[in-house]
């Protein structure tokens, strides 16, 4: 196999040395330029497989270089390079068509990670377009090896939710780990109901990032300790729009963007945003409002300690035709409160649990 190109673009010296004397040391050759106005010199002249970019560059920026290499070569992956304050930005970039994102300042072994996985979507997209025009030939050889290249570029973006959701958390730790649960939690009570296997990615990444939205909530009001003021709640309850708003620009989430824009509506029709009601809220925020209450009661909080699971099933119960779909309600009962448990102490990657697992 040839040795695979990659072109650093970083308007700081320092940073385009020690990131290409780190490439070519795993044996990629390499080329580094200051801004975007070179490195588009130096895609035509070297061809690379992958870009590294950084967002913020003089002349010409990362999210300008990125939209020439999409229109220029949509097939080489690019990965941009940005701080955690700039988290917005980088959900920009992915919408445009970035790979992948890295916060600084990074560690060896995370750029090394993100680097392979970016080289071996491209050849699995490369492999996917020669399968393609070979396909009468290789059908009946190659279905089952596209299967899996496929369902190997789905995971590959939901590692991408994966940190966009540890972004999430840096912004409130208070709730740390919670979407990685609430998401479990809500795979394990789809598949109880019947959900079809293929709706459960989707679900997945709906409940992992029901809360995304509140990327755009001033810190003063998603960190503020003591109560909400009748504005500063009206504030919060934004974030199910910008949620919704930031998922719809995202093609691979749209189907994940109408659960999350529902996430806090009540089976009775007084939640909100849209204050829908039963069955007109989609069922897999009905299954999450479930999921997300039981998470926020048997977890501990700053403000008191994690409840008993007995405790939290009763008040499900209390609050089935209201707050909760009674059917939702009924099959969450039917779990034994073991699992809950034990899920709970060892939940993993939840998309993984989407695609593979049986609860």
């Amino acid at each position: 196999m040839e040795t695979e190109k990659i072109l650093v673009v970083d308007d700081e010296e320092a940073i385009r040395e020690v990131v290409t004397t780190m490439l070519e040391a795993q044996g990629f050759q390499c080329a580094a330029v200051s801004n975007g106005r070179l490195a588009q010199d130096q895609f035509r002249k070297l061809g690379p497989d992958l870009v590294l970019s950084d967002m913020i560059m003089p002349e010409m920026d990362g999210i300008k270089l990125l939209d020439w290499l999409r229109v220029t070569d949509h097939e080489v992956p690019v990965i941009m390079v940005t701080a955690i304050h700039d988290i917005s930005t980088a959900l920009e970039a992915i919408r445009r068509g970035a790979y992948d994102y890295i916060l600084k300042p990074f560690e060896k072994d995370q750029l090394f990670m993100s680097v392979r996985r970016a080289l071996q979507h491209r050849r699995l997209v490369l492999e996917n377009r020669n399968y393609q025009r070979n396909l009468e030939e290789l059908v009946e050889e190659r279905t089952a090896q596209l299967s899996g290249a496929l369902t190997q570029l789905e995971q590959s973006y939901d590692y991408t939710l994966e940190a966009l959701g540890s972004a999430l958390d840096l912004r409130d730790a208070e709730t740390e780990g919670h979407c990685q649960r609430v998401t479990a939690f809500t795979i394990s009570i789809a598949k109880a109901i019947g959900v079809a296997s293929d709706s459960l990615p989707i679900l997945a990444r709906a409940a992992f990032l029901h809360d995304i939205g509140k990327m755009a909530i001033p810190d003063g009001i998603l960190r503020k300790p003591g109560p909400l003021t009748d504005h500063e709640k009206e504030v919060m309850r934004t974030h199910c729009d910008i949620g919704y708003k930031m998922l719809t620009n995202i093609p691979f989430l749209r189907d994940a963007a109408e659960i999350v824009l529902s996430h806090q509506e009540f089976f009775d029709g007084s939640g909100y945003p849209r204050k829908l009601k039963g069955e007109e809220i989609p069922l897999g925020a009905r299954i999450f409002a479930v999921a997300d209450a039981l998470d926020a009661m048997i977890s501990d909080r700053p403000y008191r300690r994690a409840l008993p699971i007995t405790h939290a099933r009763e008040e499900i119960t209390r609050c089935a035709g209201s707050q909760f779909d009674p059917r939702v309600v009924e099959v969450f009962l039917s779990i034994p409160d073991q699992h809950w448990m034990t899920l709970r102490e060892n939940v993993e990657s939840p998309f993984r649990q989407a695609h593979f697992q049986n609860f």
